[in-house]
């Protein structure tokens, strides 16, 4: 006998790398709201980018509000870095011909993977509501897209269902449709629950979407801003999370050890599953994000120069 029990077998085998299901992970970052900000987040991107992510993205304010913030810092990292820089790119408040100007600006500038969304109603407003001489949706600005150049599209969607969708068919359908248009991979809002996402997927398959799609994982660096972001998204904050971090606003130190111990128990469950690809809302703390990467098995590159 080997004198190890069943609990420390199932322990070392919990802990133990997989060299076979090495994930791959992507990092989505938001622009500096001012310059004063500008070489904090560098510095962050420049903790995570010895990880090798497959791309990092940056966000795309509501209503255009940090377009121009938006392509100073993904033409910085495509021209100061070896990272693949894709930018995201909405609907909101903008005409056809200003989402073109945007579009030509990035394809010139050598970006070539764009993250499109319906995108956020601009602040003030609670819902959605299309420019008269824009676009409808993400279905329609993808297939425009396309026609302009071949950009690789990622595309969001929602495992717990679009908070403006009729059903969750109706929104898997919506799902497909974009994939149809041209987008090659869908990227999920966070969620909490493993089960969540893998039902999800499974729902997809069979709906005859075939592309990934990939968890978006945002840990928890602020239990009152996920529980504010989870109101405007629809996504479910389990009991059990609102009680790990009860009592915590006042402690970061234990809290971000909390925030990391969930999100890596959530992306172990995921990875026990099969799951290898992760997208992770950075909201530009590296720290919390790098550690959670650790626990999935992934090194930094050690012939990495720093960015």
């Amino acid at each position: 006998m080997s004198g190890i029990s069943t609990s420390q077998k199932s322990g070392n085998e919990l802990l133990a790398p997989r060299p076979a299901n090495r994930v791959e992970v992507s990092f989505e970052f938001f622009p500096p709201t001012s310059d004063a900000l500008a070489e904090k987040h560098w510095q962050a991107l420049n903790r995570l980018a010895p990880l090798g992510p497959k791309f990092v993205s940056v966000t795309y304010g509501a209503g255009g509000s940090t377009r121009e913030r938006t392509h100073a810092m993904v033409t910085r990292i495509r021209q100061e870095t070896d990272l693949e820089p894709a930018a995201h790119l909405t609907c909101v408040g903008a005409e056809i011909g200003e989402i073109d100007e945007v579009a030509e600006n990035y394809w010139q500038s050598g970006i070539r993977h764009l993250v499109v969304l319906r995108g956020d109603p601009p602040e003030g407003s609670t819902k959605f509501s299309p420019h008269p001489g824009g676009f409808n949706g993400s279905v329609e600005l993808i297939t425009h897209l396309k026609k302009q150049h071949d950009f690789e599209i990622s595309v969001g969607c929602y495992p717990e269902i679009h908070p403006d969708a009729k059903s969750s068919l109706a929104d898997i359908d919506y799902l497909k449709r974009k994939m149809d248009a041209g987008a090659t991979r869908a990227i999920t809002q966070f969620f909490f629950d493993p089960e969540v996402y893998l039902r999800f997927v499974d729902r997809a398959r069979t709906h005859g979407i075939t592309i990934p799609i990939v968890p978006g994982i945002l840990p928890v660096s602020s239990y009152s801003k996920i529980r504010k972001f989870a109101g405007q998204c629809g996504t479910q904050v389990p009991a059990w999370l609102t009680h790990l971090f009860e009592n915590l606003d006042e402690d970061p130190a234990t809290r971000n050890l909390v925030a990391a111990m969930v999100a890596s128990e959530q992306c172990r469950q995921l990875q026990r599953a099969g799951v290898a690809d992760f997208h992770f809302y950075t909201l530009n703390r590296a720290d919390l994000v790098y550690s959670v990467c650790h626990t999935l098995g992934l090194r930094p590159d050690q012939n990495f120069a720093a960015v």
